[in-house]
């Protein structure tokens, strides 16, 4: 009797103990949203950035992202299918990709554009078959100026066929290629370069020679780019968004700190 009675507590009290488990969000991607070895600071991807927005009993990031992976790389290594090992119903991947797969010069990691889009789609139903919720992100920008000081893309078709993506199959999309274009051009030629890993020959030991890195972030650049995703999630109301803490404004060229990196 006793035995039959602790079964039934414990079958009760089941549930609550899972309802208190945090949402695991989950990112796949590269280099611009990956976690940092200690001997590439002040190199910081933007993902390190995410889980100070959202409260931890809540939610819970898991960065999957790795510095020079694409679609078909990510997928080849099997870091996707890691991923999908632990994902349980209820969680969130963030998917973001086209930095590497558009680096034709870089047969090691490039994926033609048909290839990506397959890519895309096998993630998004592999997600969906766990009961878990995919968001497309597009590749943020690179910085680039022409002579003439107006900004330019350098990621070709790849952007819109993310969108294109998430459009047909109805997945939330979180535009940070158009949203870090706006910040880009905003702050202007010189003072976008404190988002960026730029620094003078004998700044920080890791880069004695100096960096001049237009493609990825300093710490100040990574906490704005997630704060331009925090932003979306907030815009487009997705389930986590009553998870998020107080918004605060992090992409103005006046808080900009240079001496801080």
């Amino acid at each position: 009797m006793r035995t039959t009675i602790a079964l039934a507590l414990l079958l009760l009290l089941c549930p609550f103990a899972l309802a208190q488990e945090p949402i695991t969000v989950f990112l796949a991607g590269d280099s611009t949203m990956a976690a940092k070895r200690a001997e590439k600071r002040p190199e910081t991807g933007w993902g390190e950035f995410l889980q100070r927005h959202f409260d931890a009993g809540k939610v819970r990031i898991d960065n999957h992202a790795q510095n020079g992976r694409s679609t078909r790389t990510f997928i080849a290594e099997n870091r996707w299918q890691a991923i999908l090992d632990k994902l349980r119903a209820g969680d969130y991947v963030f998917i973001q990709f086209g930095h590497n797969d558009s680096s034709k010069e870089k047969v090691d990691r490039y994926t033609p554009p048909e290839d990506y889009r397959a890519n895309l789609l096998r993630f998004v139903g592999e997600v969906r078959a766990k009961k878990a919720t995919p968001v497309l992100l597009t590749p943020v920008m690179r910085r680039r100026f022409d002579e003439k000081g107006v900004f330019y893309d350098a990621h070709g078709v790849y952007p819109d066929i993310v969108r294109r993506v998430a459009a047909e199959q109805k997945v939330a999309l979180i535009d940070m290629h158009r949203k870090s274009e706006k910040v880009l051009v905003r702050y202007g030629v010189e003072e976008s370069k404190n988002l960026f890993l730029q620094l003078a020959a004998g700044e920080h030991a890791n880069y004695p020679q100096g960096v001049n890195d237009n493609t990825h972030f300093s710490p100040r650049g990574a906490e704005v780019m997630a704060g331009l995703a925090v932003e979306d999630i907030r815009e487009r109301k997705l389930g986590l968004a009553k998870f998020l803490k107080k918004a605060r404004r992090t992409d103005r060229p006046a808080a900009v700190s240079t001496g801080s990196r």
